[in-house]
């Protein structure tokens, strides 16, 4: 039978590794140089109630491994059961995709001990840091998108760098490196020409982990508290489309706000893809934005531009070309315009639809 996302999540709280009563706790990671994937998980691990309090120990010693509660990036095995979450051996291929085919997500970058803590721990461990943070209770739909955004943010870029992965097979990037937080966390190592840290030192360890743990703090208090909202708007734009303009090719939102990936979305989730070309909304007082909905999130190639004859020319001039009153500028490639009023904007929009690329 299969397992839902509510009952899959509990049995991976549920299987949080528990000392044993009176003992120390401890999370294990190899000594040396360290990369951000092991800190990092050493940082999600602490987030736990059972690990908020757990002691390093940065070692290669297997005896001394054998004695932890938890082992990350060290000792060459992946076992669930035991809580070993190594990625270095030649057998070890997994990725979020195989681990969490519930999920039904894009990513087969491997696995590094970051990703593989987050892949079993993750959405319990973003629902502590909602809770301390933000004193949210995160719905169930709300924390499987945080989780998903998360790892697309954040996590795919530590596990592939960390693993060497290209980032290009094709066309398009498997990942985006939008932190450069491996490079960061790298340079808290001490240098060619200073002292080597003792066996096992952490000092240095502990200010990467504070640095990593700020940044993955953030991505999850920026995804929950401000990017998942956004979908509510970009929603209501969509239903109300069609009243907006018989093509049902242009969209109003409410106020500014993170819209194109929850467009991508819904137009999936509706069975509308590609269908919006222009999206518009009041930027701020008499400041009225038409933006052309790009092909890709982060693609300045959209689905249809704004009018050839518009593009590069402001204020008077662009009043005159366009015949539309208040129009005040358009980019160049044609990508966004503005204009001094909602009436003027749609206008805009409308417009555009109707132009030729070639005129």
């Amino acid at each position: 039978m299969a397992t839902n996302d509510s009952e899959q999540a509990k049995r991976f709280k549920d299987d949080l590794p528990t000392p044993a009563s009176g003992t120390s706790v401890k999370i294990g990671t190899h000594d040396g140089i360290f990369h951000c994937d092991e800190v990092l998980a050493c940082f999600m691990l602490q987030q736990l109630p059972q690990y908020a309090s757990a002691e390093i120990i940065r070692t290669r010693d297997t005896s001394k491994l054998d004695e932890c509660d938890v082992v990350v990036d060290v000792g060459a095995t992946f076992d669930r059961a035991r809580h070993r979450y190594d990625h270095h051996q030649a057998s070890f291929n997994d990725t979020l995709r195989s681990l969490r085919p519930e999920l039904n997500v894009k990513w087969d970058i491997r696995l590094s001990s970051a990703g593989l803590v987050y892949t079993y721990f993750g959405e319990e461990v973003i629902k502590r840091v909602l809770k301390q943070k933000l004193n949210l209770e995160p719905s169930a739909e709300c924390l499987r998108a945080v989780y998903t955004k998360v790892y697309d943010g954040l996590i795919s870029e530590i596990d592939a760098i960390d693993n060497g992965v290209p980032m290009f097979e094709g066309g398009e990037p498997r990942y985006n490196i939008s932190t450069h937080l491996s490079g960061r966390v790298g340079a808290f190592n001490s240098r060619w020409n200073e002292p080597t840290p003792a066996p096992g030192c952490l000092e240095r360890f502990e200010k990467a982990k504070a640095y990593v743990g700020l940044e993955f703090v953030d991505k999850v208090t920026y995804y929950a508290s401000c990017w998942w909202p956004a979908r509510d708007i970009v929603s209501k734009g969509l239903a109300n489309r069609m009243a907006l303009h018989e093509s049902g090719e242009i969209l109003e939102l409410e106020q500014p706000c993170p819209w194109k990936e929850h467009l991508y979305q819904l137009e999936q989730e509706q069975n509308l893809v590609g269908q919006a070309k222009y999206v518009i909304y009041c930027n701020k007082e008499h400041d009225w934005r038409v933006i052309c909905v790009p092909l890709q999130p982060a693609s300045f190639v959209c689905r249809k531009f704004l009018a050839k004859p518009w593009r590069g020319v402001r204020d008077e001039e662009l009043e005159k070309v366009s015949g539309i009153a208040g129009s005040n500028f358009c980019h160049q490639t044609g990508f966004i315009g503005g204009n001094k009023t909602r009436e003027g904007a749609l206008k805009m929009a409308i417009a555009s639809l109707a132009a030729k690329e070639d005129e």
